[in-house]
């Protein structure tokens, strides 16, 4: 393995450990956190290239980055408190997220509607009041993978180049 991969890897394994620990839950979000080294070898004389990308679950980056609410007023004249969003481009106008997204969540935290005898009901007007809510209040801004990413971030540039520099040394003994 050359050196640049094992610096890669190590910087996507330590981003991805506080990523993961940074969630408050640990649902499909948490399991999907990972990350792709791809090596390209094209040509057996010339020093390979490097691709290297994270992947998660679609709606991570707005977990990350948080999404504006639309605030407005509720039906009994209050004010709807919007959520703490900082730097996102990301903001509800006129499109409340779909209802159905909310259903795991509800199931993972025993969230189920009951009637006045105790028997489930079905979490359609739930899973609506829920999405409503979001919608007015927004996600706020959690960072849970921008932290991480910038605070391992700063030094592996340095890392690369030195790995970059042990590669290179040993491709020309090879090569000469």
């Amino acid at each position: 393995m050359l050196e640049v991969e094992k610096t890669l890897n190590k910087f996507g394994t330590n981003v991805k450990k506080d990523a993961k620990k940074n969630l408050k839950s640990k649902g499909a979000l948490y399991k999907s956190i990972d990350y792709n080294v791809k090596v390209n070898r094209a040509k057996p004389n010339v020093p390979p290239s490097f691709e290297f990308d994270f992947v998660w679950e679609d709606y991570g980056d707005y977990i990350d980055k948080g999404v504006a609410g639309v605030g407005g007023t509720k039906a009994d004249g209050s004010r709807w408190k919007k959520k703490k969003v900082v730097g996102s481009k990301y903001k509800y106008k006129d499109k409340q997220p779909p209802r159905i997204a909310f259903n795991g969540w509800t199931i993972r935290r025993g969230i189920a509607p009951r009637s006045s005898g105790g028997q489930f009901q079905k979490r359609t007007g739930l899973l609506h009041a829920i999405a409503k809510s979001v919608y007015h209040t927004g996600l706020e801004t959690t960072h849970f993978f921008t932290k991480p990413f910038n605070k391992y971030f700063k030094t592996l540039p340095d890392e690369v180049l030195k790995a970059y520099g042990d590669d290179l040394d040993i491709f020309l003994k090879k090569a000469l």
